[in-house]
């Protein structure tokens, strides 16, 4: 498949790459919202549940941004050594990427195991929602090693035209999870501590998956021995570039911070699992959204490095058009039929209401992360890192987290104003960061 990124139609191959790589993350929400889901429907305790479970995501974010420092960097850089038919440094690259995953899930499982109880306090949790929020925590935090080589190891698959393969890691682990949910919370009547337990052991299958497939026959890169002693001139630059999806995904821990923090202050606990349904709803656009960006990377990347920009080019826009479409198609779903989506995650009529009229607010300007995401992405395939950097800053900390405090003050509906926040700075990130990468485009393809 590599060769074919340098010579085959590009909408085909694009079509090939990133509709394995929009099933696989729509596969991978599973994981989440299927837990979610059923916590939400638990007899009696299911909106306490639902909210405790909510206020772990800001953990669960961080454990993903770690994984996203080394994967959605190290990949990029990998797919364009490829293109340059340089395949023994694209080896070191990954097997380097390898070790600093296990680096990192150790120091993060001692880290988290200790200080878990405080954080979740901070983060707004209150004696309703704690201890459904520390039983899921614990028994998550122990399997982070699996979830860092799920995150951080598949995309090493993928930029090698591997899609399918891919796909095959999520879509396992996810079904396992699936069946697993049921028996563990249901028949073993283990509650949360059971939607954790099946999602640990879902991605234990799933990290096993991968390890196997990239020290076999078929993957074109080796997971070798040699190549897993971190070398500072091989991992830097991987740190260097991951910068930036590390910046995206790690606000969005504290985003969701600030987000449940304010509205546990302005609006209790119905508005923080207001929030978790919301935030859950939110990943329906945005994993998929990445799918179709992880699958224009592939032939970005490895045409960049092969010095072909007329097929850069046609790449980034197949993608910038797809995802438009998407976005667009996304918002009119939610909101016409708010309601629909927010049932699917509880049966409580008054978390229902709460959480319809304010999804609709919060969302009211998703289509333009259709320009945003697939400029951003754009920028990563290039292994352009200081300019992701700032455009990664830029929406979140720069826009959305000063405007999360400073709009109340402006609105007598407190709660209406912390989600508002959402859709301001999601339209004014976005037309920043897609004039800015148009204007750069053309430059940094005469550069190479």
């Amino acid at each position: 498949m590599n060769q074919d990124l340098g010579k085959g139609n590009i909408k085909s191959l694009f079509i090939k790459l990133a509709i394995p790589a929009v099933c696989a993350q729509i596969i991978n929400l599973m994981y989440n919202i299927v837990d979610r889901i059923y916590i939400g429907h638990i007899p009696d305790i299911g909106a306490y549940a639902l909210t405790g479970v909510g206020l772990f995501a800001p953990i669960l974010m961080l454990l993903n941004a770690f994984a996203t420092l080394v994967g959605s960097s190290g990949a990029p850089l990998a797919a364009i050594e490829m293109g340059k038919q340089n395949n023994e440094k694209a080896n070191h690259i990954m097997g380097n990427c390898f070790s600093l995953l296990i680096l990192f899930s150790i120091l993060l499982t001692i880290l988290f195991s200790i200080f878990c109880p405080y954080l979740l306090t901070i983060f707004g949790a209150s004696k309703n929602t704690l201890p459904y929020a520390l039983d899921y925590a614990h028994i998550y935090i122990l399997g982070s090693v699996f979830v860092l080589i799920v995150l951080g190891m598949n995309p090493f698959i993928s930029t090698q035209g591997f899609s399918k393969i891919s796909m095959m890691t999520t879509m396992i682990g996810a079904l396992i999870n699936l069946v697993l949910d049921p028996v563990f919370i249901f028949g073993f009547h283990m509650g949360v501590k059971g939607a954790a337990l099946a999602t640990v052991l879902s991605q234990s299958v799933g990290a096993l998956w991968i390890l196997k497939f990239l020290t076999g026959k078929k993957t074109i890169l080796k997971l070798q021995k040699k190549n897993l002693i971190l070398n500072t001139s091989i991992f830097i630059p991987c740190l260097y570039l991951g910068i930036s999806p590390f910046i995206m995904v790690s606000t969005e821990s504290l985003l969701s911070i600030c987000f449940t923090s304010s509205l546990s202050f302005y609006g209790g606990d119905v508005a923080v699992g207001a929030m978790t349904i919301i935030t859950s709803l939110a990943q329906l656009v945005n994993m998929p959204l990445q799918g179709i960006c992880q699958g224009a990377q592939p032939l970005i990347s490895y045409n960049y490095g092969a010095g072909n920009k007329e097929r850069v080019r046609k790449a980034f826009f197949t993608a910038f058009k797809t995802a438009i479409v998407f976005t667009f198609s996304f918002w009119i779903l939610i909101q016409f039929f708010p309601k629909f989506f927010v049932s699917i995650f509880s049966s409580n009529q008054e978390l229902i209401q709460y959480a319809s009229w304010s999804l609709r607010i919060y969302m009211a300007c998703i289509f333009s992360t259709g320009f945003q995401n697939s400029c951003q992405q754009s920028f990563l395939a290039l292994g352009q890192a200081k300019v992701s950097i700032f455009l990664a800053i830029l929406r979140k900390i720069v826009l959305l987290i000063p405007l999360i405090y400073i709009l109340p003050y402006f609105f007598s509906n407190k709660v209406f104003a912390i989600f508002l926040a959402e859709p301001v700075s999601d339209c004014i990130a976005a037309f920043i960061t897609t004039l800015v990468f148009m204007k750069k485009f053309d430059r940094i393809l005469d550069l190479k």
